[in-house]
């Protein structure tokens, strides 16, 4: 058993860490470091909890059990998932967040005396308005997520899923959810807090499935912001100072970053929390379209064009993390360092599929954070390079978004790859991107197509080097 004040100290202490944990993973460089301190906040506010039950019952060691085993599946994921599967990985961690969140709602509506709530019929009402609101975002997260999961991983398509009359329904849903948790709290009726749990779980499949893949990085983002405020909701019907504190970090974090991403994409914040509302129909321009001549080439024609250079900019994206490509991508500008070439990296907020994914490849190949530049900070070099080695980045690329109204990418800053002297894009096909349209500079005339995996690729530009 442990005193209350003692319990206080040490989720203060927690908070802390957790503090230190955010401002760890804003940089590459200290993202090892932040990682620690959020392992390290996390184990003590879990012994602390325990702790201050006191009464190890028989009830308490089913916990200890039910956390071994899901411990031990969560970590069996975590070593064996590739880094290509991380946003799917994150989705659907969000997705049990939100659940548990739900479960615990449910729990203290039930049984509210077992968490001192008071009875059924006669709870708190600064409870019964914190359970709903935990409730209803946890059962948005969950579904939501489950939807993200499944676009992320190919099992739905990946474009936006409309129809008539889309946000005057979510509106209503949305109302209908704040009506609810006010006759809830009038009543303390038990149809009313399961029918609020089932539209909360609608309304997070409506407000995710018109959102299409270019602004999928920005869900995934907006989601975790979901979690967080799921748990702080449940954090206060449980009395549970650290349960608060890491809920809001995480909301306040990720709406922050949400907010973030949707300024770089040049996105309304608004439009995408709200399911896509007022976003534009996506160009069919590309269906049918004649297809246009591209200038293909091969290992020894990258290899030349890169060692006559005297500065190249690596453009990485998701084919890279596709073909496992880093380590090789590193070797490559290892063998132009020593010819005298100039090489840096070119980041966009949103390459990959959530962010800071190349940036987590490339440290794990060891490139050097003073190499790699964000997409503000690289931007006008491309006029003056010589050579773009794009590697599996599509979207972020496309020219298509300064100039086509029509497009769904219109508006998103993208690298101006195409301003370089020579463009090595390589990639399988000319198949689209994830937004689902064709890119502009495959058919520039200072574009070379390598059509093969950014891997093999690559390894074959190191030997010809």
């Amino acid at each position: 058993m442990i005193s209350a004040n003692l319990s206080a100290i040490f989720y203060l202490i927690s908070g802390v860490l957790f503090i230190l944990a955010l401002r760890g993973l804003s940089s590459p460089e200290t993202s090892r470091q932040g990682n620690f301190f959020g392992i390290i906040g996390m184990i003590i506010a879990i012994t602390v909890t325990f702790l201050a039950v006191g009464n190890f019952s028989t009830g308490l060691i089913y916990v200890f059990i039910f956390l071994l085993v899901g411990g031990g599946i969560g970590a069996f994921i975590a070593y064996k998932i590739p880094m290509t599967a991380m946003p799917e990985l994150v989705a659907g961690f969000h997705s049990l967040v939100g659940l548990a969140a739900v479960f615990v709602a449910i729990s203290a509506f039930i049984n509210p005396s077992a968490f001192n709530l008071g009875s059924p019929g006669n709870i708190k009402l600064a409870s019964l308005i914190e359970m709903s609101i935990g409730a209803a975002v946890g059962a948005i997260t969950f579904s939501g997520s489950v939807i993200a999961f499944l676009k992320l991983q190919g099992i739905m398509s990946g474009a936006p899923i409309t129809f008539k009359g889309q946000h005057i329904l979510n509106a209503l849903i949305l109302i209908s959810i704040i009506v609810l948790t006010y006759f809830l709290c009038a009543t303390q009726s038990s149809n009313l807090f399961w029918i609020l749990i089932g539209i909360s779980f609608l309304i997070g499949f409506l407000l995710i499935i018109p959102i299409g893949g270019a602004d999928m990085p920005v869900v995934i983002s907006m989601l975790n912001s979901y979690s967080g405020w799921a748990a702080a909701g449940i954090g206060f019907t449980l009395e549970n100072s650290a349960l608060i504190i890491t809920g809001a970090l995480v909301g306040s974090s990720g709406a922050i970053l949400s907010y973030i991403m949707c300024k770089g994409m040049n996105r309304s914040f608004f439009n995408v929390i709200l399911g896509g509302f007022g976003a534009t129909e996506q160009s069919k321009s590309n269906q049918g379209k004649e297809q246009k001549p591209v200038k293909s080439g091969n290992a020894d024609d990258a290899a030349f064009l890169m060692k006559n250079a005297s500065s190249v900019i690596i453009v990485p994206g998701y084919g890279m993390a596709v073909a496992q490509a880093q380590h090789a991508l590193r070797e490559m500008v290892d063998a132009l360092k020593k010819l005298d070439v100039k090489v840096s990296y070119a980041i966009h907020p949103v390459a990959g599929r959530m962010p800071g994914h190349m940036n987590v490849l490339l440290a794990e190949a060891n490139v050097p954070y003073d190499e790699v530049f964000e997409l503000e900070e690289i931007n006008n070099d491309f006029a003056n390079a010589d050579v773009a080695y794009v590697i599996g980045a599509n979207d972020v690329t496309n020219p298509v978004a300064k100039t086509d109204p029509q497009s769904p990418i219109y508006g998103m800053p993208v690298l101006d790859v195409e301003k370089c002297k020579s463009v090595l894009f390589v990639k399988r096909s000319l198949s689209a991107g994830y937004a689902g349209i064709d890119n502009d500079l495959f058919y520039r005339d200072n574009t070379l197509m390598l059509f093969a995996d950014a891997k093999k690729m690559t390894e074959e530009i190191i030997k010809s080097l």
